[in-house]
């Protein structure tokens, strides 16, 4: 099992250096080796493992037993639910995780593990907001008539006109792009509706 402490700083712009970072983690006490640093620079707006530098750490770098250290948790992702997902995935392979704006810096001690359970409880509440604000769009969208999902290919109109300009079944089905059980159902339907 390894025992190695890698450094993750993460700056938005190419203005910024992240040298302060660094500074930050042996301020701490860590010994920063600046082979185990890993540095870019990529918006805060982008999820953890979208990040090429932090995605190759993750799958090449970091092993089992290993101290991963960020300056502040939204190093890890970029709202609470990409951070919950990212610790629990490092976690998970075996990865200490240590963020030096908590009041205990490891997540995989007592207080780091309630720290985890008040994320993961504010990720949900993250979830279930982005979902009612979704349910309340679609809902004033149709109100206001617009047409929610994905467009239909294929009506029974469109099957009884194809149809009566003598198009067969399977010839039918590939102008609309559906299949030909598709355009039966769609013409037995346009024939119940007098269309045909």
């Amino acid at each position: 099992m390894s025992n190695r402490t890698y450094f993750y700083c993460r700056v938005s712009t190419t203005e910024q250096t992240t040298e302060n970072q660094v500074q930050a983690f042996k301020d701490k006490g860590y010994e920063v080796d600046s082979s185990f640093v890993v540095e870019e620079t990529v918006s805060g707006s982008v999820c953890a493992m979208e990040r090429k530098g932090f995605k190759a750490m993750v799958e090449h770098k970091l092993m089992k037993g290993d101290t991963l250290v960020v300056l502040k948790l939204d190093r890890l992702g970029r709202d609470n639910i990409d951070v919950q997902q990212t610790i629990e995935m490092l976690l998970e392979i075996g990865v200490k995780v240590h963020s030096l704006d908590l009041p205990t810096r490891d997540l995989t001690t007592s207080e780091g593990k309630l720290m985890l359970r008040m994320f993961t409880a504010f990720a949900e509440f993250e979830r279930d907001r982005i979902r009612e604000r979704t349910i309340e769009g679609q809902a004033r969208a149709r109100k206001q008539g617009k047409v929610i999902g994905r467009p239909v290919k294929a009506t029974a109109k469109k099957v009884a006109k194809l149809r009566s300009e003598g198009l067969s079944i399977s010839k039918t089905a590939e102008a609309l792009n559906v299949s030909e059980s598709t355009v039966k159902r769609l013409f037995a339907d346009a024939k119940k509706q007098d269309l045909v």
